[in-house]
């Protein structure tokens, strides 16, 4: 019992941090340049996530949780908004 509820902690937390990103993208990308490719990559990756927290009983919460939010804040560096602002910090 304990297995499904934490797997399910963690997919409420993988939809959670998805939900925030396509919507974060969606204001700051402009009219038809949405990132559909990265929001894909992070949806696979927080399937891959929930599949193996369920597989594997002996992954912590916080393991699941925190390699997932590391992994979106990887997915997220990698969006047109964040490239032209370190372009601009840069440059």
């Amino acid at each position: 019992m304990a297995r499904t509820i934490q797997t399910t902690i963690v997919a409420f937390f993988v939809v959670l941090i998805t939900a925030s990103f396509a919507f974060a993208a969606n204001a700051t990308a402009g009219t038809g340049s949405f990132p559909y490719f990265h929001l894909g990559c992070l949806i696979m990756g927080g399937l891959t996530i929930v599949s193996l927290k369920h597989r594997y009983p002996r992954i912590y919460l916080s393991e699941a949780v925190g390699s997932f939010a590391l992994y979106a804040v990887m997915v997220a560096l990698f969006t047109a908004p964040v490239i032209g602002a370190v372009k601009h910090m840069i440059g």
